[in-house]
Parts: structure tokens; C-alpha cells; sequence
């Protein structure tokens, strides 16, 4: 029997692939290079869910209901004796709790459980080989910026930094969305020049979370790291070591970039610092001995190549235009072409700009306004509404009018009766 693109037959067991095996299935095979056989053998698949996968322009949208266990019920009390005792066994951790059904489900929870406690250190590391990874970061520079006549703001700084050649990249985002952190990721990249085979995140809300022991991505982040084929990894909580090279990158920008600068908006701040980072990577570097500007060609020369077609890191949504013929982003409402109320839109929003589209046709195109509670209408949009108001004006105008006949037509028929 033929099964669908995402269930896997392997062993007889049919299950669906989620969003994870996904992004690992595309990472072993552009960073890996290994086979599809090589894939199924190592993941536990069948080698035709490899084949759907690597051929998918997106991972599965689907999501199971996670059911109950009935270890449930002693949880509260595993997590006190593992509090106080943290290597405590999981065999006397059933004696204690009175636990009679099968050890192995015990155990397991057990193992999730116990690194809550004895957390791991994944992410420490004091020697990095070229194109293995780079740490990022969200910074938040202490200085108000520009962000619409009258209104400032303090905004976010994606950061990163490569392991092996030290070579720093940045850009200023306009918020702690998903969207605009992972575009944010994306321009570093960019200046990167390549994708490494690992990033190494905080737990930001826009890239994942630590459970237990696992490392939880959110999906717009599996989607952005499977479609670059790129590892991802997750520092714990109060481990600032993990990453302290992008530590030490931040610090550096707030020591050596911000001191006397001053900033027009958002723009004006990535340009400067575009221009500051190339003096900067061009330093030696007094760990490496080496210029980050120099070094990162053997970076380069270790890390992936970008695939054909970049991920879509903006925000879409789709939008019934309402009568007033505008649409709210972000606390701002921008104008749309007001011959199209009453039809859907879609509505893509970007780091720079804000675009909408009815079917195939561009109804909208405004610059992305970084301030609140503005109404922002294009002069275009400004002249079809007085346009429109003018024919209303005459339309009702002739529906006005009335026809007023000649008396003497009256009087001619009184003549012939």
C-alpha cells in the first residue's frame, strides 16, 4: 500500500514525521552530506519519507495532541526528591513514590526530569573548528532611537559572531517578533557571506525553549534553520559561559561603538554600524592573533552555501479590507487601494516595508513605520479616494435629476379631445 509523503512505514509502524525530523532530515543532507539510505538508517525512517522530505518546499503543518500518562499523577512528587537528591536512582525514586506499574515509563520521566536539576552544559566550548558555529544574540543598546516624528524608542540588535575566525555581524530589528528576529538572523547571515553548520541561541521566545531535556524550537525557527540546512542549539538559563563569545561581541559594541554617535532612525543606525564593523573585523583579534576579516575565509570555506531559494522570514496575513480601506500592523494603520473594500488581501510585512496584494495585483506599498497609533495614508491611495468621491457625487447627481415635460403638449391634447 502507497503512503502519503509524510507517513513513515519503517518496521512495520506508521507515523507521522514532524517538523523536527524535517529540519534534521534537510541539516544531514546539505551539512552531513550524507545519502537518503544513510538518513533512514541514522533517523529510523523509511528512505521514501527522506526522499518526500528533501523534496517538500516546506515541512508538515500538522500537530498531535499530546495524550496523558499515568506517571502524571507522581510527578509533583519526583521532581521533590530529585530537588533534593538529584541523583537519586529511578528505581528507588518508585520505591519512594509507591510506583507499581512498569519501571520503564518511570524511567523515562525520570530522565527527562533529572536535568532540571543537574542541568547539562551543551554549549560550553574553548576551542571551535572552521565553519562549525556561531553565537547569536539579541541586544538591547541604551540609547533612543528615532523612531517617528516625536517618538523614540529602544530597540533590538540581532548579533552574531563566528566560533572560528571571531568575525562579528549585526542588525538593528524593529522588534522581538518572530518575524523580524528571524529576518534580523538572516541579514547576519548575509554578512556572513555563508551559513554555518550550527547556531547557538539564548532562549529567546522567537527561537525556542528548554524542556526538560529537550531543546523545543518554535516552528517558524525549524522552518528557517531546516530550509538553510543549519544545526541549532539552545543555551540554558543562567549560563552566560555558553556564549560568551556574542557576550563579549556586545560588550564591545557598547564600549567602542555607541560612545558620541547619534542616530537619524533605525536606517541610519544599521548604516553606521555597517561601516563600524568593518573596521572592527578588521582588528586583530587578541585571543586568535588573527583579523576576523581574514580568518573568516577559512570560515567560509566550512560552512554551507545559501540554498537557491532563501527562507521567507516575513510576517503574511490575509485581510478582508474594511470600509475605512486600511489595515492594522503593529499598532499602526496603513492605507490600501480603496477600490478594492470588501475583497481579501494579503498583507507581507518585511523589516523595511509594509505590502499588499489582491490576487496578483500590488494594492499597497508603504515604508514600515517603526512608531505607534499613526495612520498612514499613500498619495495614491489619497487621490482614488477623491476620484471615487467625485463620481459618487455625479452619479448622484443624475439620479437626481427628473425629466420636466413641455406644457404644450398637454394643451395640444385638450385641442384634439
Amino acid at each position: 500500500m502507497e503512503l502519503g509523503p509524510w507517513l513513515d512505514a519503517s518496521q512495520g509502524v506508521r507515523r507521522m514525521v514532524n517538523v523536527e525530523d524535517w529540519a534534521e532530515i534537510r541539516r544531514l543532507n546539505r551539512a552531513e552530506e550524507l545519502s537518503i539510505r544513510a538518513i533512514a538508517r541514522r533517523l529510523g525512517i523509511a528512505r521514501n519519507t527522506v526522499r518526500a522530505a528533501l523534496r517538500s518546499d516546506g515541512p508538515p503543518s500538522y500537530e498531535r495532541a499530546r495524550k496523558g500518562s499515568s506517571v502524571d499523577a507522581v510527578e509533583p512528587r519526583i521532581l521533590e526528591l530529585l530537588r533534593e537528591f538529584p541523583s537519586m536512582p529511578a528505581t528507588v525514586i518508585a520505591e519512594r513514590v509507591g510506583w507499581e506499574r512498569s519501571i520503564r515509563t518511570l524511567r523515562d520521566r525520570v530522565a527527562e526530569l533529572r536535568p532540571l536539576f543537574v542541568p547539562p552544559d551543551p554549549c560550553q566550548r574553548t576551542d571551535y573548528r572552521p565553519g562549525e558555529l556561531a553565537q547569536f544574540d539579541l541586544w538591547q543598546p541604551d540609547v533612543e532611537i528615532p523612531v517617528w516624528r516625536d517618538q523614540t524608542d529602544k530597540l533590538w540588535v540581532v548579533v552574531g559572531v563566528c566560533g572560528f575566525s571571531r568575525f562579528i555581524g549585526a542588525w538593528m530589528i524593529p522588534s522581538r517578533q518572530s518575524h523580524d528576529v528571524l529576518s534580523g538572523h538572516l541579514r547576519v547571515l548575509q554578512q556572513f557571506r555563508a551559513v554555518p553548520r550550527k547556531a547557538v541561541w539564548d532562549q529567546e521566545g522567537a527561537i525556542g525553549q528548554w524542556r526538560g531535556s529537550t531543546m523545543a524550537f518554535t516552528d517558524d525557527f525549524q522552518r528557517f534553520r531546516g530550509t538553510l540546512g543549519m544545526g541549532a542549539a539552545l543555551c540554558q538559563r543562567g549560563d552566560p559561559e555558553a556564549k560568551g563569545l556574542v557576550e563579549r561581541a556586545n560588550g564591545y559594541l557598547e564600549t567602542s561603538f555607541l560612545p558620541g554617535r547619534r542616530f537619524e532612525d533605525a536606517g541610519d543606525f544599521n548604516h553606521q554600524l555597517g561601516g563600524w564593523l568593518v573596521k572592527a573585523n578588521n582588528r586583530v583579534h587578541a585571543t586568535t592573533k588573527v583579523r576576523p576579516s581574514e580568518a573568516v575565509w577559512e570560515d567560509r570555506g566550512s560552512m554551507l552555501a545559501f540554498p537557491p531559494v532563501l527562507p521567507d522570514t516575513s510576517e503574511r496575513f490575509r485581510v478582508r479590507l474594511p470600509r475605512d480601506h486600511y489595515v492594522a500592523v503593529d499598532g499602526n494603520d496603513y492605507s490600501i487601494n480603496p477600490r478594492f473594500v470588501g475583497r481579501p488581501i494579503d498583507v507581507r510585512v518585511t523589516l523595511d516595508e509594509v505590502v499588499a496584494h489582491c490576487e496578483d495585483t500590488e494594492v499597497a506599498r508603504h515604508r514600515r513605520c517603526l512608531g505607534r497609533h499613526q495612520s498612514l495614508l499613500a498619495a495614491d491611495h489619497a487621490r482614488v479616494l477623491r476620484a471615487m468621491r467625485a463620481e459618487r457625487l455625479v452619479s448622484e447627481a443624475l439620479a437626481g435629476a427628473v425629466e420636466e415635460r413641455d406644457l404644450a403638449v398637454y394643451d395640444r391634447i385638450s385641442e384634439v379631445g
